[in-house]
Protein backbone atom coordinates (compact mmCIF):
# COMPACT_ATOMS: atom_id res chain seq x y z
CA UNK A 1 0.00 0.00 0.00
CA UNK A 2 1.51 3.28 -1.19
CA UNK A 3 1.73 5.62 2.24
CA UNK A 4 -0.59 8.20 2.37
CA UNK A 5 1.68 11.29 2.13
CA UNK A 6 2.61 9.72 -0.68
CA UNK A 7 -0.90 9.64 -2.93
CA UNK A 8 -1.66 12.15 -5.53
CA UNK A 9 -4.02 14.87 -5.46
CA UNK A 10 -7.33 14.44 -7.55
CA UNK A 11 -7.48 17.31 -10.01
CA UNK A 12 -11.06 18.98 -9.84
CA UNK A 13 -12.80 22.41 -10.11
CA UNK A 14 -14.94 23.98 -7.69
CA UNK A 15 -17.44 26.57 -8.92
CA UNK A 16 -18.64 30.44 -6.64
CA UNK A 17 -21.75 30.55 -8.48
CA UNK A 18 -22.70 34.24 -8.08
CA UNK A 19 -26.45 35.23 -8.22
CA UNK A 20 -27.41 38.94 -8.90
CA UNK A 21 -27.44 40.18 -5.40
CA UNK A 22 -23.88 38.79 -4.35
CA UNK A 23 -24.95 35.53 -2.57
CA UNK A 24 -23.41 32.19 -3.58
CA UNK A 25 -25.13 28.61 -4.13
CA UNK A 26 -24.40 26.07 -1.44
CA UNK A 27 -25.67 23.03 -1.76
CA UNK A 28 -26.43 20.86 1.31
CA UNK A 29 -24.96 17.37 0.41
CA UNK A 30 -26.75 13.93 -0.21
CA UNK A 31 -25.01 11.65 2.65
CA UNK A 32 -22.17 10.26 2.18
CA UNK A 33 -19.15 9.44 4.37
CA UNK A 34 -17.56 13.10 4.18
CA UNK A 35 -21.01 14.06 5.32
CA UNK A 36 -20.19 15.02 9.66
CA UNK A 37 -23.27 17.02 10.61
CA UNK A 38 -26.36 18.93 8.93
CA UNK A 39 -24.25 22.43 10.12
CA UNK A 40 -21.40 21.57 7.91
CA UNK A 41 -23.18 19.49 5.26
CA UNK A 42 -23.34 22.48 2.64
CA UNK A 43 -20.98 23.20 -0.21
CA UNK A 44 -20.30 25.00 -3.53
CA UNK A 45 -20.37 22.89 -6.55
CA UNK A 46 -17.24 20.85 -7.58
CA UNK A 47 -16.28 18.22 -9.04
CA UNK A 48 -13.10 16.02 -11.06
CA UNK A 49 -11.81 17.26 -14.39
CA UNK A 50 -11.73 14.42 -17.46
CA UNK A 51 -9.19 13.79 -19.61
CA UNK A 52 -8.35 16.36 -22.11
CA UNK A 53 -10.96 18.83 -20.15
CA UNK A 54 -9.88 22.42 -19.29
CA UNK A 55 -11.10 23.53 -15.82
CA UNK A 56 -13.59 26.27 -16.93
CA UNK A 57 -15.11 23.51 -19.45
CA UNK A 58 -14.97 21.33 -16.11
CA UNK A 59 -17.07 24.01 -14.33
CA UNK A 60 -19.36 24.28 -16.52
CA UNK A 61 -20.30 20.80 -16.69
CA UNK A 62 -20.10 19.92 -13.42
CA UNK A 63 -22.23 23.07 -12.30
CA UNK A 64 -25.30 21.85 -14.77
CA UNK A 65 -24.38 17.60 -13.71
CA UNK A 66 -24.71 18.75 -10.20
CA UNK A 67 -27.31 21.86 -10.31
CA UNK A 68 -28.96 21.63 -14.08
CA UNK A 69 -27.61 25.46 -14.34
CA UNK A 70 -26.32 26.78 -17.87
CA UNK A 71 -27.18 30.47 -17.54
CA UNK A 72 -23.99 32.01 -16.52
CA UNK A 73 -21.38 34.23 -17.69
CA UNK A 74 -17.49 34.22 -16.10
CA UNK A 75 -16.24 36.53 -13.71
CA UNK A 76 -13.08 35.34 -12.36
CA UNK A 77 -10.52 32.41 -12.12
CA UNK A 78 -8.75 31.85 -9.35
CA UNK A 79 -4.51 31.85 -10.13
CA UNK A 80 -3.90 29.16 -8.11
CA UNK A 81 -4.73 25.69 -7.25
CA UNK A 82 -6.17 24.77 -3.70
CA UNK A 83 -5.84 21.34 -2.32
CA UNK A 84 -6.95 20.03 0.66
CA UNK A 85 -6.68 16.25 1.90
CA UNK A 86 -9.35 14.21 2.94
CA UNK A 87 -9.08 11.93 6.61
CA UNK A 88 -6.87 9.08 5.61
CA UNK A 89 -9.73 6.37 6.47
CA UNK A 90 -11.61 8.49 4.33
CA UNK A 91 -9.72 8.77 1.66
CA UNK A 92 -8.62 4.94 1.65
CA UNK A 93 -12.15 4.94 0.81
CA UNK A 94 -12.92 7.39 -1.71
CA UNK A 95 -11.76 6.98 -5.41
CA UNK A 96 -10.31 3.92 -4.41
CA UNK A 97 -8.26 4.73 -2.47
CA UNK A 98 -5.86 6.25 -5.40
CA UNK A 99 -5.84 10.15 -4.12
CA UNK A 100 -5.22 11.65 -0.66
CA UNK A 101 -7.48 14.54 -1.31
CA UNK A 102 -8.15 17.49 -3.95
CA UNK A 103 -6.29 19.85 -5.37
CA UNK A 104 -8.88 22.52 -7.00
CA UNK A 105 -9.12 25.41 -9.52
CA UNK A 106 -11.85 27.43 -7.88
CA UNK A 107 -14.19 29.51 -10.92
CA UNK A 108 -16.50 32.36 -10.17
CA UNK A 109 -19.40 32.20 -12.63
CA UNK A 110 -22.46 34.86 -12.04
CA UNK A 111 -25.78 33.06 -12.67
CA UNK A 112 -27.69 34.99 -15.22
CA UNK A 113 -30.94 32.70 -15.08
CA UNK A 114 -33.86 32.57 -13.20
CA UNK A 115 -33.99 30.73 -9.49
CA UNK A 116 -37.05 28.13 -10.54
CA UNK A 117 -33.52 26.77 -13.07
CA UNK A 118 -31.92 25.77 -10.55
CA UNK A 119 -32.97 21.79 -9.75
CA UNK A 120 -30.52 19.82 -7.13
CA UNK A 121 -33.87 17.22 -7.85
CA UNK A 122 -32.75 16.18 -11.55
CA UNK A 123 -29.75 17.72 -12.05
CA UNK A 124 -28.22 17.60 -15.48
CA UNK A 125 -31.94 17.63 -16.74
CA UNK A 126 -32.52 14.49 -14.83
CA UNK A 127 -29.53 12.75 -16.40
CA UNK A 128 -27.07 12.32 -13.41
CA UNK A 129 -27.72 11.40 -10.09
CA UNK A 130 -28.50 13.90 -7.06
CA UNK A 131 -26.05 15.23 -4.92
CA UNK A 132 -27.89 17.61 -3.76
CA UNK A 133 -31.11 17.49 -1.07
CA UNK A 134 -31.23 21.34 -1.18
CA UNK A 135 -30.16 24.68 -1.88
CA UNK A 136 -30.12 28.17 -0.71
CA UNK A 137 -28.10 31.67 -1.52
CA UNK A 138 -26.28 32.69 1.28
CA UNK A 139 -22.64 34.93 1.84
CA UNK A 140 -19.12 34.11 0.29
CA UNK A 141 -17.97 34.63 4.08
CA UNK A 142 -20.01 32.12 5.91
CA UNK A 143 -19.44 29.58 3.63
CA UNK A 144 -16.30 28.34 6.03
CA UNK A 145 -18.35 27.94 8.50
CA UNK A 146 -20.67 25.39 6.47
CA UNK A 147 -18.26 23.10 4.86
CA UNK A 148 -16.92 19.72 6.61
CA UNK A 149 -13.85 20.25 8.69
CA UNK A 150 -10.92 19.74 6.52
CA UNK A 151 -11.88 21.53 3.81
CA UNK A 152 -12.46 24.94 5.75
CA UNK A 153 -9.18 26.05 4.61
CA UNK A 154 -9.37 25.84 1.10
CA UNK A 155 -13.41 27.37 1.75
CA UNK A 156 -11.10 30.62 3.68
CA UNK A 157 -8.92 31.15 0.63
CA UNK A 158 -12.03 30.83 -1.78
CA UNK A 159 -13.53 33.79 0.18
CA UNK A 160 -10.74 35.82 0.40
CA UNK A 161 -9.43 35.52 -2.68
CA UNK A 162 -13.39 36.07 -4.34
CA UNK A 163 -14.88 38.74 -2.26
CA UNK A 164 -14.23 41.46 -4.55
CA UNK A 165 -15.86 40.08 -7.66
CA UNK A 166 -19.40 38.53 -5.44
CA UNK A 167 -20.49 42.43 -5.53
CA UNK A 168 -23.94 42.60 -6.27
CA UNK A 169 -24.93 42.83 -10.35
CA UNK A 170 -25.94 46.44 -11.55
Amino acid sequence: MIPFDQLPYRPCVGVVLVNRDGLVFLGERRGGPEQVDAQHSWQMPQGGIDDGESPEEAALRELYEETNVSSVEPLAIADDWFAYDLPEPLARQAWKGRFRGQTQKWIALRFTGPDDEIDVDRPGGGHHKPEFVAWRWERLERTPELIVPFKRPVYERVAREFQPVVAPAK
